[in-house]
C-alpha cells in the first residue's frame, strides 16, 4: 500500500518539481502512532529553503486534493533531506564520491554490517569506502546488491 501511494505521489509531484528545477530525493508514506504521514523530500545542488518547501507543499496539496488518491486522513510534509540525505539512486552515489557516507548491509561483510567512511569509488557493481581506523585507512569494497541502506554521514 505504501509503495503504491509513493508511486502515485511521484507521478503527481514530478511535473511540479520539473517546473521548479527541483529533485525528488524520496517519498515516504508511514504510520507513526495513530497518524499517517506522507513525506516528500526535495533538494537542489544549492539546497532548499523553507519557502521552497512551502510552495511545493501548497502545489502538491492542491493536486492531491483534486485527485484524492489517499482516502485516509494524513499529514503532508515537504522538506529537505538534511545533511545526512539518503542515497537511493545510482546517481546519488556518483554525486557522493569524495564525501563521508554510512552504509549498512543485509548480512555481515568481514564481520560488520555498518560501514562509515569516505566514498572513494562507485561503479554499477560495487562501492569502495576508505575507512579510517586510528592512524590507518582501510579500503572496503561493498557489492551494491548487499547494501541495505545508505546515506551521507557527518563523521567526527
Amino acid at each position: 500500500m505504501a509503495s503504491v501511494i509513493a508511486k502515485m505521489t511521484d507521478d503527481l509531484i514530478s511535473p511540479i518539481l520539473r517546473e521548479m528545477n527541483l529533485e525528488l530525493v524520496d517519498i515516504e508514506y508511514v504510520k507513526e502512532g495513530k497518524n499517517l504521514f506522507l513525506r516528500v523530500f526535495i533538494d537542489t545542488p544549492q539546497g532548499v529553503d523553507l519557502d521552497t518547501c512551502a510552495v511545493v507543499s501548497e502545489k502538491l496539496s492542491e493536486v492531491l486534493d483534486e485527485k484524492d488518491p489517499i482516502k485516509e486522513a494524513y499529514f503532508l510534509e515537504v522538506s529537505s533531506p538534511g545533511a545526512e540525505r539518503p542515497l537511493k539512486k545510482f546517481g546519488d552515489f556518483e554525486k557522493a564520491v569524495g564525501k563521508d557516507v554510512r552504509l549498512t548491509t543485509y548480512e555481515p561483510i568481514d564481520g560488520a554490517k555498518v560501514f562509515e567512511g569516505n566514498l572513494t569509488e562507485v561503479n554499477k557493481d560495487f562501492v569502495v569506502l576508505a575507512i579510517k581506523n586510528k592512524t590507518r585507512v582501510n579500503h572496503v569494497t561493498l557489492p551494491f546488491d548487499k547494501i541495505a541502506s545508505s546515506r551521507l554521514a557527518i563523521i567526527f
